[in-house]
C-alpha cells in the first residue's frame, strides 16, 4: 500500500476535475452520495439546506429573493447546523421536514426525507482518491515523522490505528514483532486517519455487507430481514463487487481501445474549430465591406452585425470547445478514465460497490457518443451577410436594437424542412415577450413576394402548405404590448423537389430476420454483422462472397412525384440505398445467398466496372453506395474516373426524389437540398424504395414534421 498515490502520477494529475465539488469548485472534503449518485461535500450540503431554511423563513421579503439556492453562506450558525444534522428535523411543529433541492450535478431535485444528512452515504472511495491527489501534489513537501526525537526524519508510513505518521525506526520501536500492534493497518505517508468502515445509516450499529439490486445502494442484513429493503431482490456485497468490478473494466478496456478513434475525431473538431475560425473573420470582412458603401447611414449599424457574427462564432467555438473537453475526456490517463483507474485499486468491496455504479453509467453514457460522433454546431457563416439590394429608404429596418425588447434568434439547429416547415426560435428574455409574430415568404427572381404573418405564443411553429422545390425566408419578432422588437436575422431553407412519400420498411417481403433488426415502428433497420459472416469464412476462403441484405419500403409508385428521406448512421460499413422494381427485386430476393460472385452482381457493393457498361441503357433499379462516412458517386462515361471525385462526405441526412412520369431518381443532401446525383431508371414496373446492408450499419427514415416535434418546448 505503500505506492499508493506515486505508481501513475500522469493519471493522478489529470483527475483533478473528477475531484472538484460541484457546489463550492474545490476539492472533495469529507464528499457524501446524493440519492442522484453524485457526490457533494458535506459542509455544502450543511449550507444548501440552510440557504433553502432562510428562503422559507423569509418569503415575501424584500431580501429573500436569491438568484440560486446554491449560494453558500460565510459562516452558518451552530444551531442551525445541529437542527439540520438532527433526525426529524422539523419545518414547524406539525408539518414533517422533507428536503427537497436541486443537485449542484445535474440540476435534478433530491429529496433526503425526514433522516436529512444522517440518511446519506459517506464516499469513503472518492475520499481516498482525493487523499492521494492531495499528497501527489504536495510531493515536494515531506510528512515528517510524529514520535522522532528533534530534528524529526521523514516519515514513511502511517499507521490507521494509531492516527500516527512514523520513520521506519520509530514504525518497529513503536510496532514490535509478535504484539497487538504488529497487526495495525499502515499505509504511506498521510495526514487522513479517517475510519474505513461503510456503516449503515438506518442502523447505525450495523456494518453494510449486501447490496439491494432494485434500490441500487448497500445495505445490512437488517435492513433485509425487516427494513426497507424486506422484499427487495438483494446479493451479497462480494458478487456485487466482482460484477461491477468486471463492468468497469470492460469499461476502461473499451475506452482505451477506442483512444485512436477519439484522438482523430478531436483532430477533426481541431479543423473544424479553424475553419469556424477562418469562416467567421471571411463574414466579418464582407460584412464590413457591406458597410463601408453605405457610408453615414450604415456606420450605426456596422457595430451591431460584426458582434452578432462574433457572438454566433464565440458560441459555435464554445459548442466545439465543450465538444472537444468531452471526448478529451474519453482518452486514457485523462480525465473519465484515470479516475477510473483510480477507483478500481479501492480493495474494500462495500465502498467499491457505492462508487462503481454510477461511474459505470457515466462510461456507457460516454461511450455511446462514439458510435454516432456528429458536429456540436455547423461552422458556415453563409447567412452572416448584409443584404444591400434594398433601397436607401429601407435601410432604416435594418435594426439590431431594441428599446426594451431584445431581438429573437432563430435557432438553426433545430429548425427543419420536410413534409412541413419547423421553425424554433429562442428569446434572451422569454418572460418578457407577449407574443412573437413568425414571418415567412417564397424567394422569388421574378418578383418580391410579400411577406405572410403568423402570431405565435410559444417559441416554435409548424408552417404547412408550403410549395415544393423553392427556397423560403424566415423570421421572427417579439411583442410586449405595443412595443415590437426588430426582426430577428432572416433563416433560408429549401423544400423538397416533391410531395413527401410516406412509407415504413416491409418486414415480409425478402426481409432476413438472422442478419436485420428492424425496431416495433417499422422506421428504423441495422445490420447485424459478426456471427453469420464468421460461419461463412469457409465459403469466402473457397471463392465465394457474402451478399447484401435487402428490405424495401410496404408502398410502391406507379405514378407522380415523390420525396422521402432518412439517415445512414456514421458507424455503417456498406450501404445501398435508391430504387428498385418489383420485378428486379424479386431476381434479387429469390437469388441464393453466399453464392454470386460481385463481379456479375452489379448491386453488390464492389466497384467491377459493371455500371459504365449499363450507364446509358435505362435500368430497373438504382442504388447509390454509402459507408465508412462517404457518399460514392456511380462512374459514368461523363465523369472522372479519380476516385476522390467520386467520394463526397456522407451527409446528415439524405433525400431520394422519384419522377415516375420521366423515369428519372435524384439523391439530395437534405442539409442544402443539393442534388448530389442523378440518372434515368426503368419505370415500367411499380417501383419501391430500396435498402441493402453489408456488416454493421443502420438506416433510420425521416418522421414526418408534427406537433410532437414542439413537445419538447414544454419542458424548457
Amino acid at each position: 500500500m505503500e505506492g499508493d498515490g506515486s505508481d501513475s502520477p500522469v493519471t493522478i494529475k489529470n483527475i483533478e476535475r473528477e475531484l472538484i465539488c460541484p457546489a463550492c469548485k474545490e476539492l472533495f472534503t469529507h464528499p457524501l452520495i446524493l440519492p442522484c449518485q453524485h457526490s457533494i461535500c458535506h459542509k455544502c450540503v450543511k449550507e444548501l439546506l440552510l440557504t433553502l431554511d432562510d428562503s422559507f423563513n423569509d418569503v415575501g421579503s424584500d431580501n429573500s429573493n436569491q438568484s440560486s439556492p446554491r449560494l453558500r453562506l460565510p459562516s452558518p450558525s451552530m444551531d442551525k447546523i445541529d437542527r439540520i444534522n438532527r433526525p426529524g428535523w422539523k419545518r414547524n411543529s406539525l408539518t414533517p421536514r422533507t428536503t427537497i433541492f436541486p443537485c449542484p450535478g445535474c440540476e435534478h431535485d433530491v429529496d433526503l426525507g425526514e433522516r436529512g444528512i444522517n440518511g446519506l452515504f459517506r464516499n469513503f472511495t472518492l475520499e481516498t482518491i482525493v487523499e492521494r491527489y492531495r499528497q501527489a501534489a504536495r510531493a515536494a513537501t515531506a510528512i515528517m515523522c510524529d514520535l522522532c526525537k528533534p530534528p524529526p526524519q521523514e516519515s514513511t508510513k502511517s499507521c490507521m490505528d494509531c492516527s500516527a505518521s512514523y520513520c521506519n525506526e520509530c514504525f518497529k520501536i513503536h510496532h514490535p514483532w509478535g504484539t497487538i500492534k504488529a497487526q495495525h493497518e499502515y499505509v504511506g505517508p498521510t495526514t487522513n486517519f479517517r475510519p474505513k468502515i461503510l456503516m449503515c445509516p438506518e442502523h447505525e450499529t450495523e456494518r453494510i455487507n449486501m447490496y439491494c439490486e432494485l434500490c441500487r445502494r448497500p445495505v445490512c442484513h437488517l435492513c433485509k430481514l425487516g427494513g426497507n429493503h424486506a422484499n427487495h431482490r438483494v446479493t451479497t456485497m462480494s458478487s456485487a463487487y466482482k460484477t461491477l468490478k468486471e463492468k468497469l473494466s470492460k469499461d476502461i478496456d473499451y475506452l482505451i481501445g477506442k483512444e485512436s478513434q477519439v484522438k482523430s475525431q478531436i483532430s477533426e473538431l481541431n479543423l473544424l474549430m479553424k475553419e469556424t475560425e477562418c469562416n467567421g473573420e471571411r463574414a466579418k470582412e464582407e460584412a464590413i465591406t457591406h458597410f463601408e458603401k453605405l457610408f453615414e447611414i450604415l456606420e450605426e449599424r456596422k457595430s451591431s452585425v460584426l458582434k452578432a457574427i462574433d457572438s454566433s462564432k464565440k458560441l459555435r467555438l464554445d459548442k466545439f470547445q465543450t465538444q472537444m473537453e468531452e471526448y478529451q475526456g474519453l482518452l486514457e490517463n485523462n480525465g473519465l478514465v484515470g479516475y477510473a483507474q483510480e477507483v478500481l485499486k479501492e480493495t474494500d468491496q462495500s465502498c467499491f460497490v457505492q462508487t462503481a455504479k454510477q461511474l459505470h453509467l457515466r462510461i456507457q453514457k460516454a461511450t455511446e457518443s462514439l458510435k454516432s460522433f456528429r458536429p456540436a454546431a455547423q461552422t458556415s457563416f453563409e447567412d452572416y451577410v448584409v443584404n444591400t439590394s434594398k433601397q436607401t429608404e429601407l435601410l432604416g429596418e435594418l435594426s439590431f436594437f431594441s428599446s426594451g425588447i431584445d431581438v429573437p434568434e432563430i435557432n438553426e439547429e433545430q429548425s427543419k424542412v420536410y413534409n412541413n416547415a419547423l421553425i424554433n426560435w429562442h428569446h434572451p428574455e422569454k418572460d418578457k415577450a407577449d407574443s412573437y409574430v413568425l414571418e415567412y415568404r417564397k424567394i422569388s427572381r421574378e418578383d418580391e413576394m410579400s411577406w405572410n404573418e403568423i402570431e405565435v405564443c410559444g417559441t416554435s411553429k409548424i408552417i404547412q402548405d408550403l410549395e415544393n422545390s423553392s427556397t423560403y425566408a424566415f423570421r421572427v419578432r417579439a411583442y410586449k404590448g405595443s412595443v415590437c422588437s426588430p426582426c430577428s436575422r432572416e433563416l433560408i431553407l429549401h423544400t423538397p423537389p416533391a410531395p413527401v412519400f410516406s412509407f415504413l420498411f416491409d418486414e415480409k417481403c425478402g426481409y432476413n430476420n438472422e442478419h436485420l433488426l428492424l425496431n416495433l415502428k417499422r422506421d428504423r433497420v441495422e445490420s447485424r454483422a459478426g456471427f453469420n459472416l464468421l460461419l461463412a469464412a469457409e465459403r469466402i476462403q473457397v471463392g465465394y462472397y457474402t451478399s447484401l441484405d435487402y428490405i424495401i419500403g410496404d408502398t410502391g409508385i406507379t405514378k407522380g412525384k415523390h420525396f422521402w428521406a432518412f439517415r445512414v448512421e456514421p458507424y455503417s460499413y456498406l450501404v445501398k440505398v435508391g430504387v428498385a422494381s418489383s420485378d428486379k427485386l424479386q431476381e434479387w430476393l429469390r437469388s441464393p445467398r453466399d453464392a454470386v460472385s460481385p463481379r456479375y452482381e452489379q448491386d453488390s457493393g464492389h466497384d467491377s466496372g459493371s455500371e459504365d457498361a449499363c450507364f446509358d441503357s435505362s435500368q430497373p433499379f438504382t442504388l447509390v453506395t454509402i459507408g465508412m462516412k462517404k457518399f460514392f458517386i456511380p462512374k459514368s462515361p461523363t465523369s472522372s474516373n479519380e476516385p476522390e471525385n467520386r467520394v463526397l462526405p456522407m451527409p446528415t441526412s439524405i433525400g431520394i426524389f422519384l419522377d415516375y412520369d420521366k423515369g428519372k431518381v435524384s439523391f439530395y443532401d437534405m442539409d442544402h437540398m443539393k442534388c448530389l446525383y442523378e440518372r434515368q431508371v426503368d419505370c415500367s414496373h411499380t417501383l419501391y424504395p430500396a435498402f441493402a446492408l453489408m456488416g454493421s450499419g443502420g438506416i433510420q427514415l425521416e418522421e414526418p414534421i408534427t406537433a410532437k416535434y414542439l413537445e419538447y418546448q414544454e419542458d424548457m
